[in-house]
């Protein structure tokens, strides 16, 4: 690994520290001569691997191209190896919401729905999963209930939550429209894995990690991800004001209040279906590469307690915003 790191940066390496990562990637802090940085191995297949790093690294290096400088700083790339190179932020988890982080996240994605404007953006690809249509939104759920009913034999109690998901998708899908797709000017550049849970808190203030799944998507999803994410701890008010700003952002397009008050129970029910992601086998060797460590059991007792939970919130109608 210190090899590797000294030919991507160039630098004498003096050590290399694992400091954990996220459910598809490894993390290492690379201590060189001149700097530090940090080194990225992206888990899983070759295409799954290939297709997260190419859309970070690509997406960072646009960014940085625009003069943006609250996301890490990409280096270098080892495609071969599934390695990409970024330079070292010096901060913390952001956790808890402090005071500005809502107009701080809202500040960024107007920042993403400007440069779609910018030379270069129309290169970049679309979003992991992006939604362009509401026929798609309905793919997507329908896809991850069969995918997850596959296992189910295998997990009390899995099964009856799907069985009650589809449901509430179907009722919930009568009131779309068709398969009509989003026109290309109504689209924005999205992190797609966008809140403070991919935040660092630094004296410069806050940088935004974690763009694997980078690249054109619906507004209205970026926003609904936001607020429905499991792990942004915000407050109704919270919500509230993120929804505000953001709609503001994207006021441009007149539809976009009418179709997130449309599809936001949809995405509900699309992430009570990520969040069971932990019962496919091929995800869960995936997070065990990246380094969990955690008893599986236990962790999909708490992933089923956590759908059943977003299901509740849809069924209520406590959409986010």
């Amino acid at each position: 690994m210190r090899a590797l790191a000294a030919q991507l940066t160039g630098d004498t390496v003096a050590n290399v520290v694992p400091v954990g990562g996220g459910g598809n990637n490894r993390l290492y802090r690379v201590v060189g001569a001149r700097e530090e940085y940090a080194l990225k191995r992206y888990a899983g297949d070759g295409d799954g691997a290939r297709e997260r790093y190419e859309r970070e690294f690509g997406g960072l290096r646009f960014l940085w191209g625009e003069g943006v400088r609250c996301v890490p700083e990409p280096v270098a790339l080892a495609p071969e190896a599934g390695v990409a190179i970024y330079r070292w932020v010096a901060g913390e988890p952001a956790g808890a919401v402090l005071g500005g982080d809502i107009e701080a996240l809202a500040g960024f994605v107007a920042r993403l729905h400007a440069l779609r404007l910018a030379p270069g953006a129309q290169g970049l690809g679309p979003a992991r999963e992006a939604v362009t249509s509401p026929a798609e939104l309905n793919r997507q759920i329908e896809r991850r209930v069969e995918r997850l009913r596959g296992v189910a034999a295998e997990h009390p109690g899995l099964g009856g939550l799907l069985d009650e998901i589809a449901a509430e998708a179907l009722r919930r899908s009568g009131t779309q429209p068709g398969a009509v797709a989003l026109a290309a000017h109504r689209l924005t550049l999205s992190p797609s894995d966008f809140g403070l849970h991919n935040a660092l808190r630094t004296a410069a203030g806050l940088v935004f990690v974690d763009f694997e799944y980078f690249g054109w998507d619906d507004p209205v999803k970026l926003v609904a991800d936001v607020l429905w994410h499991p792990g942004m701890e915000l407050a109704q008010r919270e919500r509230r004001k993120f929804f505000t700003l953001a709609a503001d952002v994207y006021g441009v397009d007149p539809e976009f209040s009418t179709r997130f008050n449309r599809d936001a129970p949809l995405y509900g029910l699309r992430w009570a279906l990520i969040v069971l992601n932990e019962f496919l086998p091929e995800v869960w060797d995936r997070r065990v590469a990246a380094g969990q460590a955690a008893e599986r059991s236990c962790v999909l007792e708490l992933q089923l307690a956590k759908a059943a939970g977003l299901l509740d919130r849809v069924r209520r109608n406590a959409v986010p915003a």
